[in-house]
């Protein structure tokens, strides 16, 4: 047996061997000489703008950095491959927003940078959404963070909030650079080393290792990303994501309803409406004011569903033998105040640990 296992392992490793070898050669790809497989380097340009801002490439220093992050990049097939897909998904909103503003067509660069346009991604910083925005920035510009709603998850609203940050950070800076910069290690902290240092060129300053990279990662996106035929990459435009197509509603919702029964009436699913909303974050639309996204031709019958399971809600929210959580509520505080036992309300509502959202309806009777 040991054998045979040892004999196919060896026939699969040939076979890998023999098709490497016989690859065809390619100018922008693998090619044979000989024996060996020989990878043909690509090189960065021999001058650069970023935001309209020159890159001194003259600059030995400058050059090696951006040499690092474009052959990093250049040579991360699959990844760059992503980004082209995404980018037909995301780059007409950014790019339409930065037009309106005045601002460079390269700061859509930034969000690739940043997330590789995922909106669910997240840093362990507590950075989350395509833009990583931290939860005081987000705050102070109108975002809403709770546990039962992250707008910096909806790319929408999160390129809103970047665009005018970034606007700020320009105003306060002076240049694009420094405002890439002070995005990355915090306006505060590039103010300081600006000070100690007495240093205002963002190419001049010592910053931390991840800051200074950051703008050369966006650089090297930015080559990559403006001409990918000419690193090797070839994607048909029907295999570029398209923007999906939805009706955006504002919805004002006085008690909190699952959606569940929201997706059951539009005739959809759960996880349509959950991935069409990636901000909310448990299973019920929260309390409060603010926009949903339904599926395309779906919107007008909204106020119609909402008004109708608002009622229903309502109705419940009276029934004795329920109660629907709320802000700031525990297990606890609900077991005291109803006179019921939590390990009762564990069973009767199947709860495992303590874990309880906004709008959840617990059982309190058998």
């Amino acid at each position: 047996m040991r054998a045979l296992l040892f004999s196919s392992r060896l026939t699969v490793l040939l076979l890998a061997l023999t098709f490497l070898m016989v690859a065809p050669p390619s100018s922008a790809f693998p090619a044979q000489e000989g024996a060996y497989l020989v990878f043909h380097n690509f090189s960065p340009p021999e001058s650069l703008t970023l935001c309209g801002e020159p890159m001194p490439l003259e600059n030995g220093r400058v050059w090696e950095m951006l040499d690092r992050e474009f052959t990093i990049t250049v040579w991360d097939r699959a990844q760059v491959f992503m980004w082209l897909k995404r980018s037909g998904r995301y780059f007409p909103y950014v790019e339409r927003r930065l037009a309106e503003e005045g601002m460079p067509d390269d700061l859509k660069y930034l969000a690739v940078a940043e997330s590789s346009l995922l909106t669910h991604a997240r840093s362990s910083e507590g950075a989350r959404g395509p833009w990583q925005l931290m939860t005081r920035t987000a705050r102070s510009n109108g975002i809403r963070k709770d546990h039962t709603m992250d707008e910096r998850l909806d790319f929408e609203q999160a390129t809103e909030v970047a665009v005018k940050y970034l606007k700020r950070l320009k105003d306060k800076f002076g240049t694009w650079t420094l405002a890439l910069g002070a995005y990355n290690c915090g306006e505060g902290a590039l103010k300081r080393e600006m000070k100690k240092q007495g240093v205002t060129d963002y190419y001049r300053l010592n910053l931390p290792l991840e800051t200074e990279r950051f703008i050369f990662r966006i650089a090297a996106i930015k080559i990559v990303m403006d001409n990918p035929m000419r690193y090797g990459y070839s994607l048909p435009k029907e295999e570029i994501y398209r923007p999906i197509e939805c009706d955006t509603v504002s919805v004002n919702i006085r008690v909190p309803l699952h959606i569940t029964d929201i997706a059951q009436a539009l005739g959809t699913d759960f996880k349509v409406l959950r991935e069409l909303n990636h901000k909310i974050l448990g299973y019920y639309l929260p309390t409060g004011s603010y926009t949903i996204k339904v599926p395309s031709g779906q919107g007008p019958k909204m106020a119609d569903v909402l008004n109708d399971l608002t009622k229903v809600a309502s109705h419940r929210m009276q029934d004795d033998s329920y109660y629907v959580v709320r802000r700031g509520d525990t297990l606890n505080h609900i077991a005291r105040r109803k006179k019921v036992n939590v390990a009762t309300l564990k069973r009767l509502n199947s709860i495992q640990g303590s874990l309880i959202m906004v709008g959840q309806r617990l059982r309190l009777t058998p």
